[in-house]
């Protein structure tokens, strides 16, 4: 399915940088991450589970113009939702967002493996709406989808004079269409009695709700 019509990539003063783990790029081809990616002009989505020797992630994290910092919580993450983090911190710079996308199974390894991104600043908020799956229950209490942490962000930078969100509903929206047609799609499937292919790690390619667990999440946690 094509979203083009439905997306105007909105323009931001923040960078955001999702690193997609490859098993969630290679099984899932219409997830989160993408969406968020698609709608922010200002992103950039790169596949990968090891990032000290990536080029492309450390020119961005070493560039004097950028002030780099992590979408993680923990005891260790500035709270934006108490304003943490403030212009002053940044003045000059340009504010860049690394977000994991993953389940906690494989982002965990992803953070442990990358010593340069554990080295970063980290933020998180305490403040967020519920995590708005229809269908899906999420491991723990706060737990969101990339692009509802994306979204959540972008609310308390701008609340905070951060940043400029200029379409908070397309986001969800489309979070909202995405979910419809999966389901949608599920119903046809078992109409059907259509077999889902297999990738090449001869797991389903058929959306199942129950395994799928995002990375995000607006409560504290330590990091693993």
């Amino acid at each position: 399915m094509c979203w083009c019509g439905q997306i105007k990539p909105m323009p931001s003063r923040t960078k955001f940088v999702i690193l997609m783990h490859p098993y969630e790029h290679r099984r899932v081809k219409l997830n989160t991450g993408r969406l968020t990616h698609f709608c922010l002009a200002d992103s950039e989505l790169i596949v990968g589970d090891r990032f000290d020797n990536h080029d492309r992630v450390q020119s961005l994290i070493h560039d004097p113009a950028n002030f780099p910092v992590l979408l993680y919580p923990g005891s260790d993450a500035r709270d934006l939702s108490k304003g943490e983090l403030a212009e002053d911190d940044f003045v000059g710079r340009r504010l860049v967002v690394f977000l994991l996308d993953g389940t906690w199974r494989k982002v965990r390894p992803m953070l442990r493996e990358s010593l340069s991104l554990q080295a970063l600043p980290k933020i998180m908020f305490s403040e967020a709406a519920p995590s708005r799956y229809l269908f899906k229950k999420q491991p723990e209490p706060g737990c969101l989808s990339t692009l509802e942490a994306a979204h959540e962000l972008l609310l308390v930078l701008d609340r905070y004079g951060l940043d400029d969100y200029s379409q908070p509903d397309q986001m969800l929206d489309l979070f909202m269409s995405m979910q419809v047609y999966q389901v949608n799609r599920e119903r046809e499937n078992r109409k059907t009695g259509s077999v889902p292919k297999k990738d090449r790690s001869g797991a389903n390619t058929r959306f199942n709700p129950s395994k799928r667990r995002k990375v995000f999440t607006s409560q504290k946690r330590d990091q693993a």
